[in-house]
C-alpha cells in the first residue's frame, strides 16, 4: 500500500494507527460480530466508548468540572447558529472579530438571530494580520464575544487571549487539540471534527454550564446545547462512526503524550516549513509573523504561472492537496496533529527542488 503525504485542509489527514485500527474492528468490533456502524447508540459497548470519548477529551484539554463536553452534529456552521439561540436573545448584542472567512462566515450567521457589532475587522489588509485589541471596538454588556482563534483559510492564529468579563465563543475547529489551553478563559469552544479530531460529521462543544440557562424559550430541541448536556450527546441517534474514530484519536493523543507533546511536534513542523519559505526569494507567506498559524501555512510562488506545474509534481511525488482556497490563491499545507514531520520534511525538500529547477 502506498500512502500519500495529505495537506488537506479537511477533511484531513487521519493517523495512520487509527485507520489501522479502523481497518481491523470494521467487520467485527469488540469480538461483536458487527461494526461500530451497526450496534446501538443506546447500547452498553457504545456507551461506554462514549463515555470514555469524553473523559480522555477531559484529561487532553483539562477541562473543569464546570464545563458540559457535548457531541454534537452540523458542524461549526451549526455552531455559528447555535451561539446566537443559545446565549443571546433577539434584542441582544453580540460583538464578533473578523479575522477570516469563517469568523466573517459566523457573524452573519447570528445577525439572522441578533444584533452583531463588528468590534475587529482585518478585511481591509485581506486578513493577513490581527488587529491590535486595544483597537476593538467592543460592547458594554455584549451576550458573548466571538473569535475564530484560527483561520483555515487566511492562515492566521491568535497568540494572545481577549481580555475582559463578556463570555468568549471560539471556533477552534482548525488548531483544537494542538496547543495546551486553559478552558476556562473561554465560555464556549467549538469545533467541527476533521481537522484535528476525526472524520466529519460529528462536532465538539464544550461550554460552561452557567451559560446553558441562557437559551431561548422554545429554541428547537436539536439547536439546544441544554438538550445535549442532559442526554449525554445522546439527544437523537448520533454519529456514532465518527464519534469512533475521535475516540480512537483521543486515545492516540494520550499515547503521543497529549497535547504539550504534540505543541512541540507542531512548532518544530511550523518554523521549518515557515524557515524554507522565508529563506527563499522564491516562495513567500503573506500573514503578519506575529500571528502565522501553526495549522495552515499559505505560501505563493513568484510566478503563479507555475502554480499548475508545482500542484502536478508535488502530486506526482506523493504531496497531496497543495492548492491553495480560490480566494486567496497560491499553494497552502495544512500540518494538523496527523501530519508527520516526514511528510513537512518531504515538502520542504520537493519546495528546494522546484525552486532549483524553476526559479
Amino acid at each position: 500500500m502506498s500512502r500519500v503525504y495529505n495537506f488537506s485542509a479537511g477533511p484531513a489527514a487521519l493517523p495512520l494507527a487509527v485507520l489501522e485500527q479502523i481497518r481491523n474492528d470494521i467487520p467485527d468490533w469488540l469480538g461483536l460480530g458487527m461494526s461500530v456502524m451497526e450496534v446501538s447508540h443506546r447500547g452498553k459497548d457504545f456507551v461506554e466508548l462514549a463515555a470514555r470519548a469524553e473523559k480522555n477529551l477531559r484529561s487532553l484539554m483539562g477541562v473543569p468540572d464546570d464545563y458540559s463536553v457535548l457531541f454534537t452534529q452540523g458542524g461549526a456552521t451549526l455552531q455559528m447558529a447555535m451561539a446566537p439561540l443559545n446565549l443571546a436573545g433577539p434584542e441582544d448584542t453580540a460583538d464578533y472579530v473578523l479575522t477570516g472567512s469563517w469568523g466573517k462566515k459566523a457573524s452573519g450567521e447570528a445577525g439572522k438571530f441578533c444584533n452583531v457589532n463588528v468590534a475587529a475587522d482585518a478585511s481591509d489588509r485581506n486578513f493577513t494580520y490581527i488587529p491590535d485589541e486595544a483597537d476593538w471596538q467592543r460592547t458594554d454588556g455584549a451576550a458573548y464575544l466571538h473569535i475564530t482563534p484560527n483561520e483555515t483559510i487566511a492562515g492566521v492564529e491568535f497568540n494572545f487571549v481577549p481580555q475582559g468579563d463578556t463570555p468568549i465563543v471560539a471556533d477552534m475547529s482548525s488548531n483544537i487539540l494542538s496547543r495546551p489551553i486553559d478552558v476556562s478563559d473561554y465560555g464556549v469552544i467549538y469545533a467541527g471534527a476533521q481537522k484535528n479530531i476525526g472524520p466529519a460529521g460529528i462536532t465538539l462543544v464544550v461550554v460552561r454550564n452557567d451559560l446553558l440557562e441562557r437559551v431561548r424559550p422554545n429554541n428547537p430541541h436539536l439547536m439546544t446545547w441544554k438538550s445535549y448536556a442532559e442526554s449525554d450527546s445522546m439527544t437523537n441517534t448520533p454519529p456514532t462512526f465518527a464519534w469512533y474514530v475521535a475516540d480512537l484519536v483521543f486515545q492516540w493523543l494520550l499515547d503521543q503524550g497529549g497535547v504539550e507533546a504534540m505543541a512541540e511536534i507542531n512548532a518544530r513542523k511550523a518554523e521549518r516549513l515557515y524557515a524554507a519559505i522565508d529563506g527563499s526569494d522564491f516562495y513567500s507567506n503573506p500573514v503578519a509573523l506575529d500571528c502565522r498559524s501553526r495549522m495552515n501555512v499559505p505560501f505563493i510562488l513568484a510566478d503563479d504561472a507555475l502554480d499548475k506545474t508545482f500542484l502536478e509534481e508535488s502530486a506526482a511525488e506523493g504531496l497531496a492537496n497543495l492548492k491553495g482556497p480560490r480566494s486567496v490563491g497560491g499553494m497552502r499545507a495544512s500540518i494538523y496533529n496527523a501530519v508527520t514531520e516526514e511528510a513537512v520534511g518531504a515538502l520542504i525538500d520537493f519546495m528546494a527542488e522546484f525552486e532549483r529547477k524553476y526559479g
